[in-house]
């Protein structure tokens, strides 16, 4: 049997999922899990906002993984510091994440995975892009009771003719 809490984000639409017959989903703390999820993701918005590479990365684990829209892999925090910190110098120039849908599913006490539906924003506009539209899935691991980013795969969404 599976639980499905679904709620509103802002002007995103969250999806909750744990499986109720699974022992390790009884031990998951969603309202702390989930406000833990919010503050890595307003961390990595801000962090975008102002074009912080090691801010961005510090919402991730040491050893984590990163890929990017167009296939690049960067590895480590440190990598993922530099790498997001070249991307904001070269090609990102002051734009803003917007969410349009999440799910959530836990696949364990401590692990997550998210996938989540954004796109960027260029100021002051507050709608989407057509051509600005990603699907990323975050892998969460929670270690020494904190929460971080183990993995990232960005895609953009690109419809089929």
């Amino acid at each position: 049997m599976r639980t499905r809490i679904a709620a509103a984000v802002g002007a995103a639409i969250l999806t909750v999922v744990a499986s109720a017959a699974s022992p390790q989903a009884q031990t998951v703390d969603s309202k702390g899990d989930l406000a833990a999820f919010d503050r890595i993701l307003q961390q990595q918005h801000d962090a975008w906002y102002e074009e912080d590479g090691a801010k961005f990365a510090a919402t991730f684990t040491k050893d984590a993984d990163l890929v990017t829209f167009n296939g690049d892999h960067l590895t480590t925090r440190e990598g993922i510091a530099k790498g997001m910190q070249y991307y904001f110098d070269k090609y990102i120039d002051h734009t803003q994440l917007k969410d349009v849908d999440q799910h959530i599913r836990f696949a364990g006490p401590n692990m997550a995975v998210i996938v989540r539906t954004s796109c960027q924003l260029v100021p002051p506009s507050t709608e989407c892009r057509p051509d600005s539209l990603s699907r990323n899935t975050n892998v969460l691991v929670k270690r020494n009771g904190k929460w971080l980013q183990e993995s990232f795969q960005n895609t953009r969404v690109v419809p089929l003719p």
